[in-house]
């Protein structure tokens, strides 16, 4: 089947894939099933960096939202260590997570290769693709 003059937008066609990393294992399930409950393809869930690193290179994610406070770990460091590794493979979209303010972190934020920050009581689909619309957007008015 052919379409012409229709313009096709595969984000809405495409569910998008998603990767929660957070030390708290209750936190990854109850958020698994409100995101996808929203729509959301939640393709893995990892604890740790390490984890995270076998997870995005097996399962190729949009977007991987990362706990910032990975219990001895830094979700910052990890965010930092996978952006120095995309030349190795297709690297996810990265939205920063917390329970702590984003005030306490924005230099670190700002600063971060993270597309943004969510507290995880505003966690949702919605914020998510919001986040994301937003990034294309500003890749739109760059060209």
């Amino acid at each position: 089947m052919v379409l012409r003059d229709r313009s096709c937008n595969l984000a809405r066609i495409m569910r998008l894939r998603c990767l929660i990393v957070d030390d708290n294992a209750s936190f990854r399930e109850e958020m698994r099933g409100l995101l996808a409950e929203q729509g959301l393809d939640v393709v893995g869930e990892a604890g740790s960096a390490a984890e995270a690193f076998r997870q995005i290179a097996e399962l190729g994610p949009d977007v991987a939202l990362i706990d910032i406070d990975l219990g001895e770990e830094s979700g910052l460091e990890f965010a930092r260590r996978l952006r120095e590794r995309s030349g190795q493979a297709a690297v996810p979209h990265i939205i920063l997570i917390s329970t702590h303010d984003e005030a306490e972190y924005a230099d670190l934020i700002e600063a971060s290769s993270a597309i943004g920050f969510l507290a995880k009581t505003d966690l949702s689909a919605a914020a998510i693709r919001q986040m994301l619309a937003a990034i294309d957007g500003d890749k739109a008015d760059e060209s």
